[in-house]
């Protein structure tokens, strides 16, 4: 299963932080520290969310 997750999140954490700048940059925050502070929060967010999809996928 570590191995599904860590596939899982080099793809999920990429569109989660692509999201959440996104989300930043709309909102108008477009400076440097906010669409940082956004891309980490997308990396942090992606880590169980990997592991949940990984869960699921192995439950099917």
């Amino acid at each position: 299963m570590t191995r599904l997750a860590m596939v899982l999140f080099s793809i999920i954490s990429v569109t989660l932080m692509g999201i959440a700048v996104v989300v930043t940059l709309v909102i108008g925050q477009g400076t440097l520290v906010p669409i940082v502070i956004a891309a980490a929060i997308g990396l942090v967010a992606s880590v169980p969310a990997s592991w949940l999809v990984a869960r699921q996928i192995l439950a099917a």
